[in-house]
């Protein structure tokens, strides 16, 4: 994509700030009055400025858009869809079970729908957003309730834009699920069941038994069956440090596989690279958890009532307070969301 692109539409086009663009058109103003009747608004997202400059410009409008939404409150509704959620045909022939459908169709509990190379097709979930699927994709409605919007992707990719409060809208894979906090982000699953989110807008999870990798806007987190999900990255750190940084979590835990990877991220880490390292204090052991301790306080400087003890101890106030210097807003709205910290096996605190 050229600079072009971003200030007249002349240059090239990056292919998923088209399709951002194409999902968010129906925002645009259309010299009438705004119709806010099937576009309920989210919870307003806490920005920061760092944040939001990873988004190329198109995606800036996008965000704009989804902050109008957001800034005229009150109108979110969750309601059931008995009948299931509306689908609409995009390309050529998606079917929802055994049978083909026509222009639009309904997506009922408990069925599936299933693209071909030629064809893709767009739900609505219920009334807090829209889901575009991809070719070569099978995914299920697996519930719709008021509070509980669930699909489970078997493979290939869907792009999501929900405008609802956080912890409204999942989708189930093979080794994680994806739990949307207010965003768009495309999700991709392959043959093996390993999965990645990639988000443009918001926040999203991962989440398995326990294990949770938060991802902010220009961020991605790859998972992976019998390991869940792992540590998430900037979409624009180095080559060198997203490649150590799945051999790391490759490595499951295994000190003497991950060191060398765990050396290679800490070396390659940039200031924005924080993200990563924090949720790296959650998954290393305490000899481990010194080096990542040590390069992250390299970063962005704890507060004065973090210790570097109480770091390698693993006290989860001490880490939230971190967390909050590393400019994605409070942990009061971080522990909102994602709920209270995994007890840490006393196997690993003590290593």
């Amino acid at each position: 994509m050229t600079d072009r692109y971003l200030w007249d539409r002349t240059g090239d086009p990056d292919p998923e700030v088209q399709r951002l663009e194409r999902m968010l058109g129906r925002l645009a103003h259309r010299g009438g009055a705004l119709d806010l009747s099937s576009v309920p608004a989210p919870a307003r997202p806490r920005w920061r400025g760092w944040m939001v400059g990873r988004l190329p410009g198109p995606a800036w409008a996008a965000a704009a858009a989804v902050a109008m939404v957001v800034g005229l409150g009150g109108l979110w509704l969750a309601v059931r869809e008995p009948g299931g959620w509306e689908v609409t045909r995009l390309e050529g022939a998606p079917r929802v079970g055994a049978e083909a459908m026509g222009s639009t169709g309904r997506l009922p509990v408990g069925q599936w729908l299933e693209t071909d190379a030629a064809s893709r097709a767009r739900i609505r979930v219920g009334r807090i957003g829209l889901v575009e699927i991809d070719p070569d994709t099978r995914v299920r409605l697996v519930d719709a309730r008021r509070n509980d919007h669930r699909l489970a992707l078997a493979r290939g990719v869907l792009h999501a834009l929900i405008l609802a409060p956080p912890r409204r809208f999942f989708v189930e894979t093979p080794s994680a699920v994806a739990v949307d906090l207010g965003c768009a982000y495309t999700l991709e699953v392959d043959a093996s069941g390993s999965g990645l989110v990639t988000v443009m807008i918001g926040w999203a999870s991962f989440e398995r038994n326990g294990r949770e990798s938060f991802i902010p806007a220009g961020a991605r987190c790859a998972t992976r069956p019998g390991l869940g999900p792992g540590t998430p990255y900037f979409a624009d750190a180095s080559a060198g440090l997203k490649n150590a940084l799945a051999a790391f979590d490759l490595a499951a835990g295994r000190a003497e596989k991950s060191a060398g990877p765990l050396g290679v991220v800490l070396a390659e880490a940039r200031r924005e690279d924080a993200l990563t390292l924090w949720h790296l204090l959650g998954r290393t052991a305490a000899t481990e958890r010194g080096k990542v301790y040590d390069r992250l306080a390299s970063l962005v400087p704890p507060p004065p009532s973090v210790t570097r003890e109480g770091v390698l101890v693993g006290d989860h106030v001490m880490i939230d307070r971190w967390w909050t210097e590393l400019g994605f807003g409070g942990t009061q709205a971080w522990r909102k969301w994602k709920g209270k910290w995994p007890e840490v096996p006393r196997s690993v605190a003590s290593q």
